[in-house]
């Protein structure tokens, strides 16, 4: 028999956002076969899911994924259920059918973190599991056929069942039948493909939608594209792209299609917190939760009746935007600095609907904002002008242990408020003046005199230190979290 909390410390494989995720070598058959199993577990506790149920699996493009999608399946058979393969498709995709049908999920991707890594995301009927549901699974014990497996944690005869296209058609259908077929007729879009496993649904969709649509970048190996902390590359290649002056927007997607990336006719990226403004804008939104270190001009636009922060992670802007829509507010939807977009409550528009999908999604804030600017007639980089000047920048010290950071990162929450100012005052003051406050919803959030903004915390999913600022000028936000970075490398010293 084996806990679950025990084998997060023996194997290295932990909780991150909505489920398990660790070193590829540390992953084995029999690590991700338990951390499935604990799941099922759970959810015959609840009655989510009865014995001969079905169970959905997904994955990246990652070397490892078809691996230990295997082992999932095995897990899914061990747990009386039925496994159901639908191959290599966004995280969205096979959220929203696995909500469609009432079928629990799991999704094998490490999202936009380097394929040495990868991890897998555990998805209830209703959508993304919660901290709740988290510890619950955290908490079975499970027993393992050991003679299924070899001494080295491989399973002896793993199997997929046949890949289906059901939950791919599904998600393209989603989005063809809301929007107008003219939606984005005429417009001229680059697609970077790279590795993302959204690039064929990014396709169809804009082809679909009337777009003429280039393909480039297409990669054969797995590239970690963060939709965050958007890569030089990424920066350089669409400035080459949009150079020609051939393209009315760039659009990509980070590596299991739930964070966009959007760039306008320049080819400059949109910072996924304004792209996920301006979409909650173009739907009617007229409530928004989103992560405390988001821009603040989601506040300051006025465009919306009700505005909720919270600590940095999905699971909390699920909970979030719960809160709100019992209020009796609709349509409630919500995002993250990442740009994953997140649908509470049906949405209207022109007379159609789409049904809530309360899980990141990259696709909907790409249509949308393409279709909106044309709708209004404008061009994409039209849209950021109409906010107010706030700008966001985004980086991370890299192979920096989560405990340092937390070790770090105390000394500014000491419980009194006017100690820990005057703590942060010692280290950051001096580049950029006095503090006016400190935050700890999630990290440390320091906001100066000036209006300027300084927010620090560790990655809830890699040994990384991030670092996001905010100012009146993108040049001023980027010089800003230079610094930060150059005090954040100094800690590791």
């Amino acid at each position: 028999m084996l806990k679950i909390d025990d084998l997060m410390a023996s194997s290295g494989v932990k909780f991150g956002t909505s489920g398990a995720r660790g070193r590829v070598v540390d992953m084995t058959d029999r690590v991700c076969f338990a951390y499935s199993l604990g799941f099922l577990q759970h959810l015959r506790s609840t009655g989510a899911v009865v014995a001969g149920g079905d169970v959905g699996i997904a994955g990246d493009y990652r070397p490892s994924s078809p691996r230990i999608m295997a082992a999932c399946a095995a897990a899914v058979r061990a747990a009386g259920c039925r496994p159901r393969n639908f191959g290599g498709i966004p995280t969205p995709a096979l959220a929203a059918f696995g909500i469609a049908e009432r079928m629990p999920t799991l999704m094998v991707t490490g999202s936009h973190i380097p394929d040495d890594r990868n991890g897998i995301k555990f998805n209830l009927p209703s959508g993304e599991i919660l901290k709740d549901d988290e510890a619950s699974i955290r908490a079975q014990t499970v027993v393992l056929p050991e003679a299924h497996f070899a001494a080295d944690g491989s399973l002896l005869a793993p199997a997929l069942p046949m890949e289906e296209d059901a939950a791919f058609a599904a998600y393209i259908e989603r989005y063809l039948r809301f929007f107008p077929t003219d939606w984005l007729a005429g417009l001229r879009v680059g697609l970077y493909e790279h590795s993302s496993v959204a690039r064929d649904a990014f396709h169809a969709l804009l082809t679909g939608l009337g777009a003429e649509v280039t393909r480039l970048g297409r990669a054969d190996t797995f590239i970690p594209v963060d939709t965050e902390a958007i890569r030089p590359e990424d920066v350089q290649l669409a400035a080459e792209w949009a150079a020609g002056g051939q393209f009315d927007a760039l659009i990509s997607a980070d590596g299991d299609g739930d964070r966009p990336l959007v760039a306008d006719a320049r080819g400059e990226w949109l910072r996924g917190d304004i792209a996920g403004i301006l979409c909650a804008r173009e739907l009617g939104a007229a409530a928004v939760v989103t992560p405390v270190s988001s821009n603040t001009a989601l506040e300051r636009s006025g465009w919306f009746d009700a505005v909720l922060r919270t600590r940095i992670g999905s699971p909390y802007v699920i909970a979030g935007m719960q809160t709100l829509r019992a209020r009796g507010l609709a349509p409630v939807v919500g995002y993250e600095a990442n740009g994953g977009f997140l649908i509470e409550t049906d949405i209207e528009l022109d007379g159609q609907r789409l049904p809530a999908l309360p899980t990141r999604d990259a696709a909907i804030v790409a249509l949308t904002i393409l279709g909106g600017a044309r709708r209004r007639g404008v061009p994409v980089a039209a849209l950021t002008e109409a906010l107010p000047a706030r700008f966001t920048y985004s980086d991370r010290i890299k192979a920096f242990p989560t405990e340092l950071s937390q070790e770090r990162l105390a000394a500014f929450a000491t419980g009194d408020a006017d100690a820990d100012r005057n703590a942060v005052a010692t280290v950051f003051s001096g580049a950029f003046g006095p503090v006016a406050s400190v935050d700890h919803t999630d990290g440390v959030r320091i906001t100066f005199d000036s209006g300027e903004v300084a927010h620090l915390r560790p990655s809830g999913n890699a040994p990384e230190l991030r670092a996001y600022t905010e100012a009146a000028s993108p040049d001023r936000a980027r010089d800003m979290n230079r610094v930060c970075m150059e005090i954040l490398d100094g800690w590791r010293r």
